[in-house]
Parts: structure tokens; C-alpha cells; sequence
């Protein structure tokens, strides 16, 4: 099946419904694998790292919750490309998409170079956390070498928006499983050194990451310059210079769609700190649920990413009707996972602890929380499809004031209140952060939704005015 089909209107309601679905994941399938290519890097990262010893896996812990935030904010920040060229390639004006993505790779590389610049930088940040001063060196040396890969991952992420908004997600699942099979024996070698390279301990999994970043954004690269599916966009016939007036609107409606998964990602991080004062049982049952809520996500989030270019090709082709009827199936397709995810959660969260850890004490606090990770799969899934679906609208700065007054206005004080305060009652410790999250999430699950109706009908007003 081609990922870029227009539903028919002439089908049965259940028959566009099913095309729908399918043109649906046959989008976001080779999307889910990239993401988990890309987290299992991540993995593979800790892993290798531990196996040299604890201060090299401290080392690049500390390094991964600087870089990884700053990394988010970049690519979200560039995320706007990806409605932009849908909407263009909807419409059928090809000629346009060209210099669109020029522009993108302009500011891709002013991002990356001051992402860079940051990690560069970094080493205040680490005093002022109180970092043990034995780490700071490895952890600084760490982030170099991530650093000299952040432009070149931020050039990647335009031509993979490129690539997404032309309904074409399966190079990014070939190149991020790629860039993992590469990641391994590059690991090898800086770690323990081979090949001439001097062993560098935990440090050479920064230089093994950046060499991968560098390589995947040469592989995007190609594909789009000589991949037949490309060519109608001519993105590689001219060299243009930066013109203001494009990058200007591309920030403003990718700098909301960063700051917003900013906000959503550092809350997390966030209540960890909070959770830290209970003690390493606690902290360590915490993590268990996160990561593994974590790596659940990226389901939803993948199907998010995916309803974007369905949204953005509808609009384009000026069918805001089916613009409106692909966000409703990619939420209800969420919905049902959800309900799979919740209910597999729920009956098997001790083993999956077990997974983990053979500690029992550790096994009992995450399994309590798996429960609340459980419960917010539906409002998770719900808000992350409604953020997808606005970005094909392209309705950016409303949904990023939403989404920080959902998790910092809403979850995060109800969080503490209930977790670490006798404010609402005796303090629940971890529980009760969790259920902040909850209702955090619930609150931007609900508000999205709202704003997301509002943006359909409007879009479907217009259209009528304009015929």
C-alpha cells in the first residue's frame, strides 16, 4: 500500500475507517522502529559503559540527563518541518518543498552548532548539582564527544522530516537500525580501544555516538539525493542562502512544539529529583516504571508523528473533513493500544519488574508504580495523538501553553502536595508524584482534545468560506 493515499470519501464509513487504519500504520510502523532503534542506542550506551565500571556508568548517567533534554529541545524545535512539507506535498506543489527544506537545514545547523556550543559549556551545571568532582572530567569528556554529533543529528532530523512529510518513514527505520548495528562494535572500539584508538572508558561512548550521528545524516542525505521518490522536490538542484522570513516562521511553529516536549520530558526528570530524598529503593522502583513506561510510549508517539502528515496532506489537498476524520482515527487507534498496554501492565507488572531486579523490596515498589503508569497510558496516549494531530495544523503555541500549564501548573504541584506535603493528608511518598502525573496528563489529554476540535472546525469554517 502506498502510506500517502487519500481516503475516499464514496467508501462505507467502516470501509474508510479500515483504509484509514492501515494507511495509518503503514506509516508509523517503520517510524515505531526507528524510535526503538534509536532508544535501544540509549541502551546499549548504559550497558557497555557498566561493564567497564560503576564511575563510567555514572559518568555517562550524568552526561545523558544534560544532553538528552538539550537534544529534545532541538529536534522538537525542528519538528515543524514535517507539517509544512505535508501540507505541500498534499497540494501538489512540489516546487516549493525544495527551498522549504533548505531553509530547515539552515536552521538545523544554527540549532546544532548552539547545542553543541551548550554541552561545551555544561561543566557549571555539573558543580552547581554537586556532581562528585571525580565525575565532572569523564562526564565533561563525555558530552564533547556527544557534542561534535548534535549538528549533524540536527541535519538528519530535517531530512527525515522531509523524508516523514512526504509519507516516506522507512528510511528513518533502516538508517536508525543501522546507526544501532554501528553503534556496537564503535562502542568496542573507543571503549576498550582497537584499531589504534586509545581505550576511553565510557568516554569513548560519546565519540561512538557522535561518529553514528555523523554517518546517519550522511545516509539521509544520499537517500534523498538520489532516491527516485525525492526528485519531483529538487531539494539538492540549488544552493540557497538564509532568508530570514522562511526561518522565522519555522521557528514559530517549531519553538513551541520543542519547548512543549521540553516540558513534558523535564517533568519526569523532575519528580526523579523529588524522589531522590526517599531513598535508593524508592528511586530504583521508579526507574524501573519509568523506563519501562517509557519505552511503551513510543507506540503512541510514533502514531502521533504519523497522524501529523496525514493531517498535513489532508489540509494540503484543502480536505479539511479528512484532515479532521485521519486525527480521530489515529486517536482511536491510540485509545485501543492504550487499553492493551494498561491491561498487560496491569496483570504482569510484577514480572516485569522481575525483568530488572531480583531485589523483592525494589520489585514491590515498582510494581505499585507500574499501576499508575497503567492508569495514565489512556490520557498519555490520548494527549500525544491530539499534540501530532495539532502540528499537522500547525497549531504549535496554544498547545505548548496548554501542555506546560497541564504538567507544571496542574501534575507537578499536585504531585508534591500529595506526595512529599500533608497539605491534602498524610504524605504518599512516590504515589502520590505519580498521581500528579496522572492528573497532569488527564488535563492535557482533555485540553488538547478541546483545542483540537476547535482547530478542525475551524479549518472546515474556512474551507466553506473560501469555496
Amino acid at each position: 500500500m502506498n502510506p500517502v493515499i487519500d481516503t475516499p470519501t464514496t467508501l462505507s464509513r467502516p470501509a474508510r475507517v479500515r483504509l484509514e487504519f492501515k494507511t495509518l500504520l503503514a506509516l508509523a510502523l517503520p517510524i515505531m522502529v526507528a524510535q526503538l532503534a534509536t532508544t535501544a542506542m540509549g541502551f546499549v550506551d548504559a550497558v557497555m559503559a557498566g561493564r567497564v565500571g560503576p564511575r563510567d556508568l555514572a559518568a555517562v548517567a550524568l552526561g545523558n540527563s544534560i544532553w538528552v533534554p538539550v537534544f529534545l529541545l532541538m529536534t522538537g524545535t525542528l519538528l515543524a518541518t514535517t507539517p509544512k512539507v505535508a501540507q505541500r506535498f498534499g497540494a501538489g506543489t512540489f516546487n516549493e518543498i525544495g527551498p522549504l527544506v533548505r531553509q530547515a537545514l539552515w536552521l538545523a545547523l544554527v540549532v546544532g552548532l548552539i547545542a553543541t556550543l551548550a554541552l561545551f559549556s555544561a561543566e557549571p551545571i555539573l558543580h552547581v548539582m554537586k556532581v562528585d568532582p571525580e565525575l565532572i572530567g569523564p562526564c565533561m569528556e563525555y558530552l564533547r564527544g556527544i557534542g561534535t554529533g548534535l549538528p549533524a543529528v540536527a541535519l538528519y532530523h530535517v531530512l527525515r522530516c522531509f523524508s516523514d512529510g512526504l509519507g516516506r518513514t522507512r528510511p528513518a527505520m533502516v538508517l536508525g537500525l543501522c546507526g544501532l548495528a554501528l553503534n556496537i562494535p564503535l562502542n568496542y572500539i573507543f571503549i576498550y580501544g582497537h584499531l589504534g584508538v586509545p581505550a576511553m572508558g565510557g568516554v569513548g561512548c560519546g565519540w561512538a555516538t557522535a561518529i553514528v550521528m555523523w554517518v546517519m545524516a550522511l545516509g539521509m542525505a544520499g537517500w534523498a539525493r538520489w532516491a527516485p521518490a525525492y526528485q519531483s522536490s529538487r531539494l539538492f538542484s540549488r544552493f540557497d542562502w538564509p532568508q530570514w522570513a522562511v526561518i522565522k516562521r519555522l521557528l514559530g511553529i517549531g519553538l513551541p512544539i520543542g519547548i512543549a516536549v521540553f516540558a513534558e520530558s523535564s517533568i519526569f526528570a523532575v519528580i526523579a529529583l523529588l524522589i531522590g530524598s526517599l531513598g535508593a529503593t524508592v528511586v530504583a522502583g521508579h526507574q524501573i516504571a519509568l523506563n519501562f513506561s517509557s519505552l511503551v510510549f513510543m507506540i503512541p508517539y510514533s502514531l502521533g508523528m504519523a497522524v501529523t502528515v496525514r493531517v498535513g496532506q489532508a489540509l494540503g489537498r484543502r480536505q479539511p473533513r479528512e484532515a479532521r476524520f485521519a486525527a480521530g482515527v489515529g486517536m482511536g487507534t491510540a485509545l485501543a493500544y492504550a487499553c492493551l498496554s494498561a491491561s498487560l501492565m496491569f496483570a504482569l507488572r510484577g514480572p516485569i519488574a522481575a525483568i530488572y531486579t531480583a531485589d523483592p523490596v525494589v520489585i514491590e515498589v515498582a510494581s505499585m508504580l507500574i499501576v499508575y503508569a497503567a492508569l495514565f497510558q489512556f490520557s498519555d496516549a490520548i494527549q500525544v495523538t491530539a499534540a501530532g494531530a495539532l502540528r499537522g495544523y500547525q497549531d504549535t503555541r496554544v498547545t505548548m501553553i496548554l501542555t506546560l500549564f497541564a504538567y507544571w501548573g496542574i501534575g507537578l504541584p499536585v504531585g508534591y502536595a500529595l506526595g512529599l506535603t500533608d497539605w491534602l493528608g498524610a504524605a504518599s511518598g512516590p504515589s502520590g508524584l505519580w498521581q500528579g502525573l496522572i492528573v497532569g496528563l488527564s488535563c492535557a489529554a482533555l485540553m488538547l482534545s478541546i483545542r483540537l476540535a476547535r482547530s478542525a472546525r475551524k479549518q472546515i469554517r474556512l474551507s466553506r468560506s473560501m469555496d
